[in-house]
């Protein structure tokens, strides 16, 4: 599903920029990994005709470029789920959230990068001050905050919320990688509607 809605959005025309960003460099990084393929900073840098110490001063390390890139990516996916809801309110936050679990558990790039790096992915997904889950907080709190304009209540406090759905993510999809994806969908979703009390 990731990759669908790149496709959806449309990608960057084949061929060598002329001078080429930190956008053009998150580009391919995203490209590679819904490819399946490693994300190689020297194979971007030679891409884009630009050097490595480019790319690491913009994302500080390999790991800095593929946290950007899969954090873009679930901006992308929360972005079309949002976008292709009728629902309002707590129903709207609720059908989101539903929709991109659906779409991570089976998002072949994610399962790919799961099964080749494990214990790496497993921390670049997970760890709090990292990009891919502060990325995901801030979207959920954003949802939220939508939900409350159209009337939600939450429980609790919208980043405490936030935080604690990415968290149960997390724990349900992520939390057993080293011995394989395990994507707990059902008690996922039962968890997180009682949470969201929707």
């Amino acid at each position: 599903m990731l990759c669908d809605v790149t496709r959806a959005e449309g990608t960057r025309a084949p061929g060598r920029p002329a001078a080429a960003s930190r956008d053009d460099v998150l580009k391919a990084a995203v490209e590679v990994f819904l490819s399946g393929n490693r994300v190689d900073v020297n194979a971007i840098a030679a891409q884009l005709g630009l050097g490595r110490t480019s790319i690491y001063r913009w994302f500080g390390s390999r790991d800095g470029l593929l946290g950007a890139a899969i954090a873009r990516q679930l901006e992308r996916m929360v972005a079309y789920a949002d976008r292709t809801s009728d629902a309002t309110g707590a129903e709207r936050l609720n059908e989101i959230l539903d929709r991109c679990i659906h779409w991570l558990v089976e998002d072949d790039s994610l399962r790919t990068y799961f099964d080749n790096e494990s214990t790496g992915a497993l921390r670049l997904i997970t760890r709090s001050d990292g990009p891919v889950h502060q990325a995901a907080v801030a979207i959920v709190e954003g949802l939220i905050e939508r939900a409350e304009e159209q009337g939600y209540r939450p429980p609790i406090e919208r980043a405490t919320l936030a935080y604690a759905l990415v968290r149960l993510w997390e724990a349900f999809l992520y939390n057993d990688a080293v011995a394989g994806f395990r994507g707990d969908v059902d008690r996922l979703r039962q968890v997180q509607a009682a949470l969201l009390r929707a």
